[in-house]
């Protein structure tokens, strides 16, 4: 059992740490976040659409066209270092060598710039068939929703209620899978042949009506109600 004296200055260091630890991972959220608008952002001011799942996979198997955001890319990498050092302290490493964080960096700047490309090429078929089945531009908000949600859990319906992007899981998936060299093509594979088959019409439906104003009449019921 620590001395009391020792504790009390162990508490405030755990703490900051903490705190640290918090911060670090929300700046490296935001920077993932980013990154992600721009590369579908760009997509989508593009003419080019991607409109089969098999298309999808031909364009995944060469290379990844990822060179307009390869600063962003990189400024994400460096955001990861301090996360991936934690980790390895977590694993009882206490001096981490310096071809580990090396390796590491360059493990995770693969995973990024694969998964910026997966994501990009999902989208942009999301895109087609919103724009296939409404006869209109397909919502930004609602492309990244989609490609998102699909490409993290391709087995499941996307939920479209609202706006927000599971940012946090995908930074997971590509920061720590990265740096524990797992792989994302086959999942890639796999949301590419759910976006083929996703009702998107219905989904964009769904969209637009949890976002349409609702009448004065029925906003103001539950303020009667009370």
């Amino acid at each position: 059992m620590l001395p009391r004296s020792l504790a009390r200055r162990a508490s405030p260091a755990g703490k900051n740490a903490a705190a640290n630890a918090r911060r670090a991972g929300a700046v490296l959220g935001e920077a993932v976040g980013g990154l992600v608008h721009q590369a579908v952002d760009r997509m989508l001011l593009t003419g080019h659409r991607v409109t089969s799942a098999a298309e999808g996979k031909r364009l995944l198997a060469g290379e990844a066209d990822t060179e307009a955001v390869a600063g962003d890319i990189q400024r994400v990498v460096v955001l990861a270092m301090p996360v991936v050092r934690r980790l390895a302290r977590g694993a009882r490493l206490t001096r981490v060598p310096w071809v580990m964080i090396a390796s590491s960096a360059f493990s995770v700047g693969t995973s990024v710039r694969g998964g910026v490309q997966e994501l990009r090429v999902l989208a942009s078929l999301l895109a087609h068939r919103l724009e296939q089945a409404t006869g209109a531009p397909a919502d930004p908000a609602l492309v990244k929703k989609l490609a998102i949600e699909l490409y993290l859990q391709p087995k499941r319906d996307p939920q479209v209620s609202d706006e927000m992007l599971p940012l946090v899981r995908l930074t997971r998936k590509w920061v720590l899978g990265g740096a524990f060299g797992r792989k994302t093509s086959k999942r890639a594979a796999k949301a590419l042949d759910a976006a083929e088959r996703l009702d998107v019409a219905k989904l964009s439906a769904h969209w637009t009506d949890a976002r349409a104003p609702r009448p004065a009449a029925e906003a103001s019921e539950p303020a009667r109600a009370a």
